[in-house]
């Protein structure tokens, strides 16, 4: 069963909270950091993304930046726009994006649980980001990034976080500059934290990543060089399944490997029926139905029954391009590494797509139909690992409105 535990967070001062709190920093590079922090010197971007304060020609692995992270970090708590609860809480995290709403328990999960596979994976990680979150965690002795756990939904946890939510004062309640809502709740009676983490140990069997598994990864392996019960645990917020809202994640290609553009389509035409479209951008409305962006038009593409298995990884939308097209076509092997193809969040929308496409950076954009929670569940389940880049969860989680130190 599924441990999690309250903890003595590091947090903003209320009135500080929307400055501080910042997008993830796995969401945008260092140029858009450093733009993003213009006037405002309480951003946690200070911390999470610190080479922003070093010279531009900086590398972003170098030893200076995790060092100028951990002298960000304690500059925030002399100044006291952070400061360390007094007692181990839990906190529930409400957030609601164009009017729907999703509640996730903050609190930090046992390293245990992940190297025994109480926490389930779906996906591989690349060592090297792995290694730049063990040396700003090692570095800096703070857990800044929240891994962001489902689990399978249960009414007596919906219960009693519902009933705290109704009862108490939020300490955190403000709308971010992209209209997301965040409102934070302490969860700080000994009855009620029990209550929560039997629920957990005693009814909730697995969780599931389904947005940080670098961050997991890395706690993990800082946990063999750390000394303390701190790195034991990794700060995670956890959602019921029901509330998740999982986006497409889409694919450009820079080059059609070699193809002209009719022999290209030629090709295609062996796995998926292909159609043109004059209504505008193709946004795939059921499983392996695909949109395709190619020379200013829009294709609509179906997978026939011949390109994909049954299995949980083969009848996968992300798998059927990969496999059929990304592979056998375009020779990308894998695009964990290669540097032909890059991946774009639903939230962008299609139209960045067509841009990218458009401005002659790519050659072709794949749209596809979001992976579902219980995809990724069986996925996960049966130990196996989606292709890379398949879920994009969306609203994200703000970083710096809860961090955990693991020195104590």
């Amino acid at each position: 069963m599924a441990i999690v535990k309250p903890f003595k967070a590091l947090r903003p001062q209320a009135q500080l909270a929307k400055q501080v709190a910042s997008r993830p920093y796995d969401v945008l590079n260092s140029t858009e950091a450093k733009t993003e922090t213009i006037g405002n010197p309480n951003s946690f971007l200070h911390i999470t993304k610190s080479e922003i304060d070093l010279p531009d020609t900086t590398d972003v692995h170098d030893a200076s930046v995790y060092e100028q992270a951990k002298k960000n970090l304690s500059a925030f708590i002399q100044r006291d726009v952070l400061f360390r609860e007094n007692k181990a809480c839990f906190y529930i995290y409400q957030l609601v994006m164009n009017g729907r709403s999703q509640t996730g328990l903050v609190g930090v999960s046992s390293v245990d649980d992940y190297e025994n596979d109480i926490i389930k994976k779906h996906e591989f990680t690349r060592p090297e980001k792995e290694q730049d979150r063990i040396s700003h965690i090692r570095v800096s002795g703070a857990q800044t990034g929240n891994v962001f756990l489902a689990y399978r939904s249960n009414a007596a946890l919906d219960e009693l976080i519902g009933d705290w939510k109704k009862k108490k004062s939020a300490v955190y309640d403000f709308t971010a500059d992209d209209g997301i809502q965040h409102t934070v709740w302490i969860v700080n009676d000994d009855a009620a934290i029990e209550a929560i983490a039997q629920v957990f140990e005693k009814n909730v069997p697995f969780t599931y990543i389904a947005d940080g598994h670098h961050r997991a990864a890395s706690a993990a392996k800082v946990r063999k060089v750390a000394a303390g019960e701190g790195a034991d645990y990794f700060l995670t917020t956890l959602f019921p399944s029901d509330q998740l809202y999982i986006m497409d994640y889409n694919r450009v290609v820079k080059d059609l490997n070699g193809l002209t553009e009719k022999a290209f389509l030629k090709e295609l035409s062996r796995q998926f029926t292909a159609e043109p479209v004059t209504e505008g951008a193709v946004k795939p409305a059921k499983l392996h139905e695909f949109g395709m962006y190619l020379n200013k038009q829009w294709y609509r593409l179906e997978a026939k029954k011949t390109s994909y298995t049954t299995d949980p990884i083969g009848v996968l939308d992300v798998t059927i391009l990969q496999n059929n097209v990304l592979d056998k076509l375009l020779g990308i092997k894998d695009p964990r590494t290669d540097k032909r193809v890059d991946f774009v969040g639903g939230i962008r929308g299609l139209q960045e797509l067509e841009k990218r496409v458009n401005s002659g950076e790519m050659a072709v954009a794949f749209s596809l139909y979001p992976v579902t929670i219980e995809q990724l569940f069986d996925i996960a389940d049966s130990g196996n690992v989606m292709p890379p880049k398949s879920t994009w969860f969306e609203p994200k989680l703000r970083d710096g409105l809860l961090t955990h130190l693991i020195y104590e």
